[in-house]
C-alpha cells in the first residue's frame, strides 16, 4: 500500500479551523484538495504531519504558526498610494497582489485596508501567526508524473490536465 511520501500526489479531504475554533476553510462538500508531496504545496508542519500516512489515515493536529504561514513581522505593511493602481480597478480588503521586490523576486501582498487615497498593503500570509487546528483524511495518493515533478504541482486527478504557466 502507498504511504505519503516527497514526490506522490496526495489527495486529502480538510477542515481547517483557528484557535477559537472558527472554521476559516474546508473541503467539506467539495472535491479533496491535490497537493505534490514534498514541493511546498501545503504548510510544512502538515506535510510533515502527513509523510508516512496511508489512504484512510486520519490526523487531527495543531500545527504551530512557525510551522504553518509564520509568525507576524509587523515590518511586513506599507501605504501605497491609491493613484499607483489603475483607476478602474476595484480592490478590496483581503485581495492578494504580486508585486516585485527591489532584487526582482516576487512576492505575495495582502490589502488590509482601502481608503480613497491610500491602499495598505501586508506581505504577511493572512493566517501568519495563528495556530493551525487541522482535521485531515488521507483519500487518495499516486505517483506523480514527470511532468507535475518538474512543475512542483499536480495537474489534476491523474496528472494529464492541460494548464499553463
Amino acid at each position: 500500500m502507498s504511504t505519503v511520501e516527497a514526490g506522490k500526489v496526495v489527495f486529502i479531504h480538510f477542515t481547517l479551523k483557528n484557535d477559537a475554533g472558527e472554521t476559516i476553510d474546508s473541503s467539506d462538500g467539495n472535491e479533496p484538495l491535490i497537493y505534490l508531496h514534498g514541493a511546498d504545496n501545503i504548510v510544512p508542519g502538515l506535510e510533515q504531519e502527513l509523510t508516512g500516512k496511508k489512504v484512510g489515515d486520519k490526523v487531527s493536529t495543531v500545527i504551530p504558526a512557525a510551522e504553518g504561514y509564520g509568525e507576524r513581522d509587523e515590518a511586513g505593511a506599507q501605504r501605497v498610494p491609491r493613484d499607483e493602481f489603475p483607476a478602474e480597478m476595484e480592490i478590496e480588503v483581503g485581495m492578494p497582489f504580486h508585486a516585485e521586490t527591489g532584487d526582482g523576486a516576487m512576492i505575495t501582498v495582502w490589502v488590509t485596508a482601502v481608503t480613497d487615497d491610500l491602499v495598505e498593503l501586508d506581505m504577511n500570509h493572512p493566517l501568519a501567526g495563528e495556530n493551525l487546528h487541522f482535521d485531515v483524511e488521507v483519500v487518495k495518493i499516486r505517483e506523480a508524473t514527470a511532468n507535475e515533478l518538474e512543475h512542483g504541482h499536480p495537474h489534476g486527478e491523474d496528472g494529464t490536465a492541460a494548464h499553463h504557466h
